[in-house]
């Protein structure tokens, strides 16, 4: 296709005098009379974990109370998740997250947010005030508090971090290939496909979560309960329990900076979500057609006009002053265009529903039964998660998705489709009762850890060939394989044997990766120097029962032998389309591949470690030295043995780094960060715990209170009702006082 001009042509660059100034601005005395009158509506009582119980008379009070906490514990993460969402990291960080910044823009805009705020209900609006107002008020009463960027928050802020969840799409788009197709200065570049680089090895520490919920024919109390397991970054959310004199009682996980219980419980019931599985994002080859300087596009035989419309993205300069680069971004109806492929445009589509993201989130909190859940889940707002579900009516369910497009089953909507096609047009949306669901399956107990849903229940799980393939594109995952052996035929759950099997120590990955690797070495010549070298190393890992353990040495050389083999496989795997732990156990791999990769994993230990023989707790350990957003790490500092592993291997307990190494020892970040297990019994019962502790604070005493216990497994009680919170109260006080 001819183009005769370079998409560098619609990019300027400006330099602004100086960085905005971060100064807070004057509070008016009419919104201080306003939010202390609001205070005094609200109390804050602080157990002694350090866990705010948030009471206000009306749901307002209650999120004005649990922001003005937020804001207390880490006000810089609330900050920053808004940076973030609202495409303004640029502005603090500087020039290297521009294109990042314009992800964002491509999808959020304030001016719309700020529409659908004013549009919205006005229940709805009351709480998107009390939301700002809170932050407001505690950056008013606490001016020693600098904000990076934020110095007022608006109400409609709220609308840009819903958890629908629109900015977790958002990040499905490449930055490498989005910044070659809006960043380089030929055409012929953004017209050819871009390689992203991919790195080999093994995938990125999973950030997914475990759900399990168990019926009460199953317990031993005859009451369901639900296994809340979050693999996040750590730090990512804290736990809190707000309630009104309006109904609200939720207690668990709420993201910083959000206003809801994102995973937790009320009186009544208890959701979990997963990160999903089902096809919710689509891409769109546009065949680009340039008549006399005006871009277009084909479709349905006939072209249509690309929309054209510059984006200003400002950023920080080394200096400190700001400048700016106004960038114009293109969109055909499907979505904005974000790469290049074989010559066409590709443009994204995805659900952008903030307004209603947010009631959905909102509103499944106060949801008192199954149905009222269920009425939630309508809204059909909720694009990334899965759903488990328990209840005190001796329910258990599980949605696979709340938000799924109807498509032509015909098409590979794994791969990007014909933009000038109609028929790859979506069909409106699938309701819940199409999707993949479970309510109370006989077997008495679900499972989901981002794996398919076709083995959520055993032999009672749903039927692949029942739906479209675009509903569930995720494989098996070791996890799940490792959920269903735990959970397979037992009966007489407890709270406490639920967290046992929901830590159970298999790491069963190594079930399928190891015998090749035994059957590798079997095959070596006797009396060769490999197979000397490698037999005492091979004799370990036969003896192991692939379980970790503080103490284990196996554990050591065989994680290690599995990251150096997925260096080996990985770029392959990759290739294929293929995950690479499941690669590895097939026989693409070579046994001189898998035998090179023992002897570099065992010289490693011996060299980082003095050696090969190394206990997994000497290696594996917890730390947090500061406050910072991105933790140091450092060998020389105190840290903690842990004894839990990546999820790539099957943990349940998962642990792992998610950042580039740069010490000997491997210090997690992901993975078990907020867990609690609740029993739904004629009065909520429940344990949990944190990675770490409730506050950002190093100088708090809430900093790591709990990282020892974290460590060992071990859960604290839960303080859910008002008699239990006084016997464990720290201090109870109103926000500003």
């Amino acid at each position: 296709m001819p183009v005769r001009r370079a998409l560098f042509a619609a990019i300027a660059c400006g330099i602004v005098a100086s960085a905005p100034a971060l100064a807070a601005p004057a509070v008016a005395a009419t919104d201080m009379a306003r939010w202390r009158a609001q205070a005094a509506n609200v109390s804050i009582a602080r157990d002694t974990w350090g866990v705010p119980h948030v009471t206000g008379k009306t749901d307002a009070d209650a999120v004005f109370g649990l922001m003005y906490a937020q804001a207390e514990d880490d006000f810089p993460r609330v900050e920053l998740n808004y940076i973030n969402a609202m495409g303004r990291l640029a502005e603090v960080e500087g020039e290297r997250e521009l294109y990042r910044d314009l992800r964002m823009k491509l999808f959020i805009d304030p001016l719309e947010l700020q529409a659908q705020y004013r549009a919205s209900p006005p229940w709805l609006r009351k709480l998107m005030d009390a939301f700002a107002d809170g932050l407001n008020f505690y950056l008013a009463t606490h001016p020693h508090v600098k904000p990076r960027l934020i110095a007022r928050f608006e109400p409609w802020m709220a609308l840009s971090f819903s958890e629908g969840s629109i900015g977790g799409d958002i990040e499905s788009v490449n930055l490498a290939q989005l910044e070659a197709f809006y960043g380089q200065q030929t055409a012929p570049v953004a017209l050819a496909s871009v390689e992203t680089g991919l790195a080999s090895g093994l995938e990125p520490e999973p950030s997914g979560s475990n759900g399990f919920a168990i019926a009460p024919a199953i317990t031993k109390n005859g009451h369901a309960l639900l296994m809340i397991n979050p693999h996040t970054s750590f730090y990512f959310r804290p736990e809190v329990q707000v309630t009104s004199g309006e109904g609200l009682n939720a207690y668990g996980a709420v993201t910083w900076g959000q206003f809801f219980v994102y995973q937790g419980f009320n009186e009544r019931l208890g959701w979990m979500h997963t990160s999903g599985g089902g096809d919710v994002i689509d891409e769109y080859l546009e065949s680009i057609v340039d008549r006399d300087g005006a871009w277009f596009y084909r479709y349905d035989g006939g072209l249509r006009p690309l929309k054209a419309m510059p984006l200003t993205v400002p950023y920080k300069l080394a200096n400190g002053a700001m400048g700016s680069k106004t960038i114009t971004v293109y969109y055909s109806h499907h979505g904005p265009i974000v790469r290049a492929q074989d010559g066409k445009w590709v443009a994204v589509r995805l659900m952008n529903e903030p307004l209603k993201a947010l009631m959905q989130s909102y509103t499944r909190t106060k949801a008192r039964d199954y149905a009222a859940f269920y009425k939630t889940m309508e809204l059909r707002t909720n694009s990334s998660n899965n759903t488990v579900y328990a209840d005190a009516d001796g329910n258990i369910a599980y949605f696979h998705g709340n938000f799924i497009p109807v498509r032509d089953p015909r098409f590979n909507w794994k791969q990007p489709v014909d933009g000038s096609d109609p028929a790859t047009e979506w069909k409106g949306l699938h309701t819940v009762a199409q999707t993949i669901t479970l309510f109370n399956p006989k077997n008495g107990w679900i499972q989901n850890t981002n794996n398919w849903p076709y083995s959520a229940a055993g032999v009672h799980s749903p039927r692949q060939q029942d739906y479209p393939a675009y509903m569930s594109v995720y494989g098996e995952n070791a996890r799940g394989l490792h959920a269903v052996k735990v959970f397979q035929n037992k009966t007489g759950f407890t709270l406490d044997s639920l967290i046992a099997a929901s830590y159970d120590s298999e790491l069963t990955a190594f079930e399928a990766l190891l015998p090749p690797l035994f059957a590798a070495y079997d095959a070596l010549p006797a009396g060769g120097a490999q197979r000397l070298a490698l037999a005492d190393k091979i004799a370990l890992l036969r003896a192991w029962d692939w379980r970790y353990s503080l103490t284990s040495t196996a554990t050591s050389l065989a994680v290690f032998w599995g990251q150096e083999l997925a260096e080996l496989a990985g770029k392959q795997a990759r290739e294929q389309g293929v995950p690479v732990v499941d690669f590895m156990a097939t026989d693409k791999v070579h046994g001189e591949q898998r035998l090179a990769a023992l002897a570099t994993a065992a010289d490693k230990l011996q060299r980082d470690f003095g050696n090969w023989q190394t206990p997994w707790g000497e290696i594996n350990r917890f730390q947090r030295l500061t406050g910072d957003i991105v933790q140091p790490f450092d060998d020389a500092q105190p840290s903690l043995p842990v004894p839990y592993a990546s999820g790539n291997w099957g943990a349940l307990a998962a642990y792992g780094q998610s950042s580039k190494s740069r010490t000997k020892r491997i210090y997690g970040e992901r993975g078990n960060s907020f867990v609690a297990v609740v029993e739904f019994g004629p009065r909520v019962r429940a344990k949990s715990i944190l990675a770490g502790g409730q506050s950002g604070d190093p100088k708090s005493p809430h900093f790591q209170d709990q990282a020892a216990m974290y460590a060992r497994g071990e859960f604290k009680e839960v303080l859910f009702y008002p008699e239990q919170v006084e016997r464990h109260l720290e201090r109870r006080y109103r926000p500003g006082e």
